[in-house]
């Protein structure tokens, strides 16, 4: 068992990044949203943050993901589904629209079009007056588990890391508070892996993405001090914040031993939290307000720079507003009413919490082996391993709620029969319609010229290997270039990944 004697802000962080942890500033309270159209998520970031949220977390629909415009025939049903739909710069503008970019942090989740996003951010950032080291925020920017678990990948694996290498230069330069990466468990746990899963491969792809760096001549504690991650919490309250702690502990040590890292800042995991939407239930829904508020108490118990808490609603539809009220308001019972926040790591030291500390650090760092041994995460990734091993821990949760071995409240035992369906947010077609327009009025009234340049210089300078792309992909946000033409002058250069 590893010495007590351990303070918090010092390495290897096993109790917390910062010596005070809570006792001097809580965690970042966003609540995850986007939808519809760029309008209607403007209109639901400024009452979040009115109700006390401190950060703005962004969704994005999935044509936006993937690097599609709202007008292309593959975008057809999809326009502000699961996020808002940005073409252009213009729907930056209106979704940002009277809210201070130096005041508000924004989390953007988004991956393969993430240079794209940023650049928007930054011009947007611009506009108001607001120069770009002033910006706060983090780009998820994590395309290696969209291979493994999500799927929203563009280019091939090599493409993909070059544009994020050149996120992190172009950051260091001109946005160097910007978190220019969250390299994501949350999605390989959603997908059905274990605690020591989700720990294992995300930190596998986190040294993926740190040897890249270090491969195009990066300076480890410059990048390395930037660098956040983003874990789900599941309802094994004393294991999650085992987990919390123990990838605090784990990244100082692959930091420090494996890398040489000499700056505490680069040692540092600070990750945000999602509670664990596949652990939401449609049935009594309003057991996931149990669920949540044990979730968010392992986040906040393991230590989480900022939490994004699920509302009850989710396994139905995007939650109402009541909804999204109501899982602020969870955060803010624990963080104002609880009592926690007044100690740092306050379950230090228990038996049970060290055991399982240890037991997942040991868990994680022998998977990493076996993922060094395959010749990394990018190879694991093209064997199909980190899939396969998802896949079988996630049939053997399922046949555990099958034989009842495992219970779910309300699903497999104490059911009732519900009549009364709950009201849920129900999207119509205008706000497809508007974007529609918007974006015809768009493409119609640039510069042309402009655009066609910036576009032209964007796949010659994609045609060389040591050309940062970042500044070519900015020129032509602010010509108002859309995400679709950017994404599609890339594929032209790398071609498109298809998954075997």
């Amino acid at each position: 068992m590893h010495d007590s004697g351990e303070k918090a802000g010092q390495y290897p962080f096993t109790r917390g990044i910062y010596g005070e942890m809570y006792r001097s500033r809580k965690w970042t309270m966003r609540q995850y949203a986007g939808f519809s159209s760029a309008e209607d998520s403007n209109t639901r970031y400024r009452y979040l943050l009115d109700q006390g949220q401190t950060g703005l977390s962004v969704a994005f629909d999935l044509p936006t993901q993937i690097g599609y415009d709202s007008d292309d025939d593959l975008s057809a049903g999809e326009i502000g589904k699961v996020g808002v739909p940005i073409d252009t710069l213009a729907d930056m503008e209106i979704l940002f629209q009277d809210i201070p970019l130096d005041k508000v942090s924004s989390s953007m989740t988004i991956n393969s079009t993430a240079a794209i996003l940023l650049a928007m951010y930054q011009v947007v950032a611009e506009k108001q007056g607001v120069s770009s080291d002033q910006l706060r925020g983090t780009i998820q920017n994590d395309v290696l588990k969209e291979y493994i678990a999500r799927g929203t990948y563009i280019y091939p694996p090599k493409a993909s890391l070059r544009l994020i290498t050149d996120v992190f230069a172009y950051c260091n330069e001109h946005i160097p508070n910007w978190n220019t990466i969250s390299i994501s468990g949350y999605h390989i746990r959603e997908a059905g892996s274990t605690a020591a899963q989700e720990l294992a491969f995300t930190f596998a792809n986190g040294i993926a993405y740190v040897q890249a760096a270090l491969d195009a001549g990066l300076d480890i504690d410059k990048f390395g001090a930037r660098l956040s991650f983003f874990w789900n919490a599941h309802n094994d309250l004393l294991e999650e914040i085992a987990k919390f702690r123990a990838s605090r502990r784990i990244w100082a040590r692959i930091m420090k031993e494996r890398f040489g890292a000499t700056n505490p800042k680069a040692m540092m995991c600070r990750f945000h939290t999602q509670t664990g939407g596949s652990t939401l239930t449609a049935q009594q829904i309003d057991n996931n307000i149990v669920r949540v508020t044990l979730q968010a108490l392992a986040a906040v118990l393991g230590g989480t720079q900022s939490l994004h808490t699920n509302s009850r609603d989710e396994a139905l539809a995007l939650p109402t507003e009541a909804s999204a009220r109501l899982a602020l308001r969870t955060q803010q019972v624990i963080g104002f009413e609880s009592g926690v926040t007044n100690y740092v790591d306050p379950l230090a030291g228990s038996e049970v919490i060290e055991r399982l500390t240890d037991g997942l650090e040991e868990e994680v760092f022998s998977y990493i082996q076996k993922i060094d041994e395959l010749g990394g995460a990018v190879k694991a990734i093209e064997l199909g391993y980190f899939q396969n091993e998802i896949g079988n821990s996630a049939y053997q949760y399922q046949q555990e709620i099958e034989s009842q071995d495992r219970t779910i409240v309300g699903v497999n035992r104490f059911t009732v029969d519900e009549d009364i369906q709950p009201e849920i947010l129900e999207l119509g077609s205008e706000a497809a319609q508007r974007q529609l327009s918007r974006l015809k009025i768009i493409k119609q009234g640039r510069d042309q010229d402009a655009v066609r340049k910036a576009l032209s210089d964007l796949t010659q300078a994609a045609g060389m290997d040591n050309e940062n792309l970042f500044p070519y992909i900015l020129t032509a946000v602010r010509e108002y270039a859309s995400i679709g033409e950017i994404s599609n002058t890339l594929r032209g250069v790398f071609g498109e990944y298809v998954a075997n």
